[in-house]
């Protein structure tokens, strides 16, 4: 790991990573996808984000933000270059929000700075809004306040009903937990933020539906040693859903095949074993144009741990993690029904074995925290630039799945 020196700055900086989180509504259908910048130093603790404003305006430059955010509204945390209008972003009209942190309401005619950002299509968010006076100011110019509703309940409700009274969305985030997301709603507001999934939600005793169980049964015979295509051809064949996202699939452009694809045999060839369990996946969720949100988090948490990893394995880990929690289906109970090798088993059930650490970097990611990354023995940067990178593969497959739901 190199450490990073920025003239501009006291603070040596060993880590840089680019953060991505989803903004839903209540229903938990995304609004959009917040994007900031977050550094460690060489002790592993987290360095201000006002002192790493020259790295930050590096990194924003070099993303490509509409592969992160699809069609969806970006979140971004400005730093006074941006402000300023020094550095080049997407154009506004694709829809950027830019997020004004505590440190730059104090910049000097920063209320002219904010009404010159919108006046060039900017939206704009009053980050870590705690209703100070240089905050306050600024509502008026505001579209969105985002409050911690992880620092304590006392002045939250009062800071809502600030923000609302103002004409204001309120986004709450670090929705992390059932308790963070049930007091967001308790308060009454508009959005949250945090990862697609909890990370240990509240398992639901139920039983599976035949649906459910195809879907299964089919991903069992994915994660064998040796794959039965034979079987593998016959579970596809046998649901007309997914034997209708499986022709889909093949037939979409990305695979750039010279002719279409009818025979179901053909196509789950042609489709491969982890678009075939992205396929399962997309059936067991229901997944549909509408919501395609929570498809494109799972597969992106599955292409992640095989990109940290390496290993094939590990895309069964993510894509169970994920199907899991979206579903609130007990660990126990995918493990049986999926057949799994004991390695993925203990990587869903206690984050051992090969493919655990990888899990726990991904999840610890999604929640913004670079430090419980650094705890898992793995690179905080390289574990974001391997989530970064699988997005826009995780779009184009969900994207297609979701196109072949059924009516």
């Amino acid at each position: 790991m190199s450490v990073i020196d920025d003239p501009g700055t006291p603070t040596r900086v060993s880590e840089i990573s680019v953060l991505r989180q989803p903004v839903v509504y209540v229903d938990r259908s995304v609004y959009g996808y917040a994007v900031r910048v977050a550094a460690l130093d060489p002790a592993g603790e987290a360095v201000p984000e006002h002192e790493i404003a020259g790295f930050a305006d590096a990194e924003y430059a070099r993303l490509d933000l509409p592969r992160l955010a699809g069609d969806h509204v970006v979140f971004l945390r400005a730093t006074p270059r941006i402000l300023l209008g020094d550095v080049a972003l997407l154009r506004p009209s694709s829809g950027v929000v830019l997020e004004v942190t505590p440190e730059l309401t104090h910049l000097p005619d920063v209320a002219g700075l904010v009404a010159v950002a919108r006046q060039r299509g900017f939206g704009i968010a009053l980050a870590d809004y705690t209703g100070t006076v240089a905050q306050d100011a600024l509502l008026d110019q505001a579209d969105f306040v985002k409050i911690d509703i992880g620092r304590g309940y006392d002045r939250l409700a009062m800071l809502v009903a600030r923000a609302q009274g103002s004409g204001v969305l309120v986004i709450a985030e670090r929705a992390d937990s059932r308790e963070r997301i049930k007091a967001g709603l308790d308060l009454g507001v508009e959005m949250l933020q945090g990862p697609m999934f909890e990370r240990d939600p509240e398992v639901v005793g139920r039983s599976l539906t035949a649906g459910e169980l195809q879907c299964l049964e089919l991903l069992q015979l994915l994660t064998q040693n040796h794959i039965d295509q034979a079987a593998v051809v016959r579970t596809v064949g046998s649901d007309p859903e997914l034997a209708m996202r499986v022709l889909h699939l093949v037939n979409a452009s990305t695979f750039a095949l010279r002719r279409k694809v009818d025979s179901v045999h053909q196509a789950v060839v042609l489709v491969g074993p982890h678009q075939l369990s992205a396929v399962a996946m997309a059936s067991l969720i229901d997944a549909q144009p509408t919501t395609i949100g929570p498809l494109w988090s799972i597969l992106t948490r599955a292409l992640s741990c095989r990109a940290v990893t390496g290993a094939d394995a590990a895309y069964t880990v993510g894509l169970l993690s994920a199907v899991g929690a979206h579903q609130r289906i007990a660990v126990d109970e995918l493990v049986e029904r999926t057949g799994v090798s004991a390695d993925v088993a203990d990587a869903l059930r206690s984050f051992s074995g090969p493919y655990g650490p990888a899990l726990a970097a991904v999840l610890a990611l999604e929640e913004n925290d670079i430090e419980g990354v650094r705890a898992t023995g793995l690179e905080p940067y390289d574990v974001a630039q391997a989530c970064l990178a699988v997005v826009p593969e995780a779009l184009a497959t969900a994207t297609a799945l979701a196109v072949a739901a059924p009516a």
